[in-house]
């Protein structure tokens, strides 16, 4: 499993050509311009680079969409999918930005992701869960 804890105000960054396999807890800011294959609960903000492909669900304050997604991801602030992003999945969030190109294909639920995020990072790893790093 791959598990990233870090403290506030820190950023993560999962680089281009990096596959990570696993759940990633943390509380600062993270970067994928790689392939996550699990979910991802922050308490920053989420940036999915160009090259950027996750499958699986994302929480977060805050999230900036150039990449790919195939999950749902609730953000409980502003959510902003760029021209290049490709959504398949649900959206949950609170203020929603969609530029032209952007291509989404789920359902969106603004105005009610104020459930708090933080609550739902646990400390434990789930032993479920495959301990791959490639």
């Amino acid at each position: 499993m791959a598990k990233i804890e870090t403290e506030s105000n820190s950023l993560n960054i999962i680089g281009g050509g990096t596959v990570v396999k696993g759940e990633i807890l943390c509380d600062g800011d993270l970067r994928i311009d790689g392939t996550l294959n699990g979910n991802l609960t922050t308490k920053g903000k989420v940036v999915i680079g160009v090259t950027g492909n996750v499958n699986g669900e994302i929480n977060c304050k805050n999230s900036d969409i150039s990449g790919k997604i195939e999950g749902k991801i609730r953000v409980s602030e502003l959510l902003s999918l760029k021209s290049t992003a490709k959504i398949s999945g649900d959206i949950i969030t609170n203020k929603l930005a969609i530029e032209p190109s952007a291509v989404f294909t789920g359902t969106c639920n603004m105005g009610n992701a104020n459930t708090p995020i933080n609550a739902e990072i646990r400390k434990e790893p789930d032993p479920k869960v495959e301990k791959t790093i490639k």
